[in-house]
């Protein structure tokens, strides 16, 4: 189970309506709001796919300017790590390997260059860890 918090950010005119309709979608749970149009809700999921999609709904809502992930938790993904640190294998192979291409090293970490999102999360998702 993954949990993530969204700051979502729409102009103070509309801060209401937004609101409301946050809290009408299933998509997420509505938690508070500022004056300033600063809103702050939490989505859930079985994977990063799920998040993802429910992210992609709260990102349609009429007058929503933005809405970013800022923290998010995944029990088997943490441990799935806390078994890597366990096992004393946390730096990956490559990394230690001189005569690496480094054109062949993928960093994954920047989801807005994602051409294909719903392509990369299942293979995140997928991942062996």
């Amino acid at each position: 189970m993954n949990i993530s918090s969204i700051v979502v950010k729409t102009a103070p005119k509309y801060i209401d309506e937004v609101v409301q309709s946050l809290k009408d979608c299933e998509a997420c749970d509505y938690h508070m709001h500022d004056g300033l149009g600063r809103i702050i809700i939490t989505i859930e999921g079985e994977g990063v796919s799920e998040e993802l999609e429910k992210l992609r709904i709260i990102e349609a809502i009429p007058h929503v300017v933005t809405a970013d992930m800022q923290m998010a938790y995944s029990e088997d993904e943490l441990d799935a790590h806390m078994e890597v640190i366990k096992g004393g294998n946390a730096v990956p192979k490559m990394l230690n390997d001189d005569s690496m291409d480094i054109n062949k090293i993928m960093y994954n970490g920047d989801l807005k260059k994602k051409d294909d999102l719903a392509t990369f999360t299942k293979k995140f998702d997928e991942t062996q860890r």
